[in-house]
């Protein structure tokens, strides 16, 4: 996507933010170009065209255009848009910037062995290397945030969905692969309520030997939590409320610095939660995720049910959309006959919107659908349209086990895009050209009302903004 690449130069610009930081500091550096308070320098531009030829290089294509030239047209439009979004009071998420920074200097320190190793390397102290990548990290995310305010509110309607589509060469539109559509009929065990309670007093058990100081609570959580936090002790990066699902964000609200919360039910599982501390509204704690398990038994009885399941529809004494409605535990897909949509996925990200509600999935479209996903495509991938699986185990989204049969219903064969059949891919392309259109006026204009030097020696590039050289 078009507005994908701007955003993406935009990184590799301020790949000042890693790559500079790591290279040796040029005693005298040359000033080459001035946007609103920000300056750019021969040696950024120079570290940047280094990074944007790598890439090209890695990704086996070639640019016809001067690298110098290119990457410092990306640094003047990254050093307009910070200029611009602190004009504007855009929001940034400092603290995650100040992770990212304590991250890079860590890597460094493990690379050279010991802080004066990486103070001599860069000819810096050390608290004046966090404080540089700060900056770029903090320039980085305003531009990021200022150019999507910027498109933020554009949106297209049918008509200009269509027209985008007539007006553009057929070579150009996107070749979509085969596409499956199929449905699926899930169980959980049957001793749900009691692998919960299990898990459940799992965790009190946990919370008593805290409290009473018998065990500390990030040991617990590298040995019990099956969350990805239990690395860092259950630790997570400080963050609003709106962040957590509701009950998780119920809990930690009621929460003092240091104190533990009661065992706590959300769709991913049992949790303890510590607070850390609060600063204004991000909330840094740790947790301890359990989910229930099962014993080899319990797992195997709803196998064997929707195995009897398989065999009647097989045998033609129930249709499967029948079965679907009468046996399924997944609320998504019951209704309809048991036909796979994104639904769950969307509400995942809160962006469920009727329009993106698909049916008919690509290969790699699975890969983002969760484990269960996964695992679905491995079992198509030995059906023939009309086939019906045997019953196997996988988890949902959220982890919890449980078995499932599956139907492959269709296969759309691999064919150029067209409004009836791929509408929300055309959307989208429409949706990119509009706001790839909507920003380069806005930049325009901002260009013209905002103070911009450049160097004689430079002005004579062929930057793509003619407006640049005044």
């Amino acid at each position: 996507m078009r507005i994908g690449k701007i955003l993406c130069g935009i990184a590799i610009a301020s790949g000042l933010s890693v790559s500079m930081a790591r290279a040796q500091q040029v005693m005298l550096d040359k000033v080459i170009a001035v946007v609103g308070g920000s300056s750019i320098t021969y040696s950024e531009v120079e570290e940047s065209a280094r990074r944007l030829t790598e890439a090209r290089r890695a990704q086996g294509y070639t640019s016809d255009r001067d690298p110098m030239n290119e990457a410092l047209e990306q640094l003047l439009m990254q050093k307009l848009l910070y200029n611009q979004a602190l004009i504007d009071s855009v929001e940034i998420m400092k603290a995650d910037i100040m992770t990212r920074v304590e991250e890079e200097v860590q890597e460094m320190i493990a690379q050279e062995g010991t802080i004066p190793a990486v103070e001599a390397k860069m000819h810096n102290a050390i608290f004046n290397i966090r404080e540089n990548l700060r900056r770029r990290y903090e320039e980085e995310a305003y531009a990021s945030g200022m150019q999507r305010e910027v498109i933020s509110k554009v949106t297209v309607i049918p008509g200009e969905v269509e027209r985008f589509y007539k007006r553009t060469d057929k070579d150009s539109l996107p070749l979509i692969g085969d596409q499956y559509v199929y449905a699926h009929i899930t169980k959980f065990p049957k001793s749900i309520d009691e692998a919960k309670r299990r898990a459940r007093e799992r965790l009190l058990e946990m919370r008593e030997r805290i409290i009473t100081g018998n065990a500390k609570f990030e040991l617990l959580a590298r040995l019990y939590s099956v969350d990805g936090s239990a690395l860092h002790g259950g630790e997570m990066e400080p963050a609003t409320l709106q962040t957590f699902v509701q009950p998780f964000a119920d809990a930690l609200s009621d929460l003092k610095p240091g104190q533990i919360s009661e065992v706590v039910e959300t769709q991913y599982g049992f949790h303890l939660i510590q607070l850390i501390d609060k600063k204004g509204s991000l909330y840094h704690c740790r947790h301890i995720l359990i989910r229930p398990t099962y014993t080899d038994e319990e797992l195997a009885e709803p196998d064997r049910l929707l195995d009897s399941v398989a065999a009647l529809i097989r045998a033609d004494s129930i249709t499967f959309e029948e079965a679907a409605l009468r046996f399924s535990d997944d609320p998504y897909s019951r209704q309809n006959g048991g036909i796979v949509t994104n639904h769950e996925l969307l509400e995942r990200y809160n962006a469920a919107d009727a329009r993106y509600t698909a049916t008919k999935f690509l290969k790699e479209d699975f890969g983002n659908m969760g484990p269960s996903a996964i695992a679905d495509f491995r079992v198509l991938s030995g059906l023939k349209v009309g086939d019906l699986s045997d019953a196997y185990q996988t988890q949902d989204m959220n982890g919890n086990q449980l078995s499932k049969i599956v139907k492959l219903v269709e296969i759309i064969p691999t064919h150029t895009a067209s409004l009836n059949e791929d509408y929300l891919r055309l959307e989208q392309m429409a949706l990119n050209d509009k706001q790839e259109k909507v920003f380069r006026e806005w930049l325009t204009k901002k260009i013209d009302g905002m103070y911009v030097y450049i160097d004689p020696e430079f002005r004579n590039g062929e930057f793509t903004n003619k407006h640049w050289v005044k």
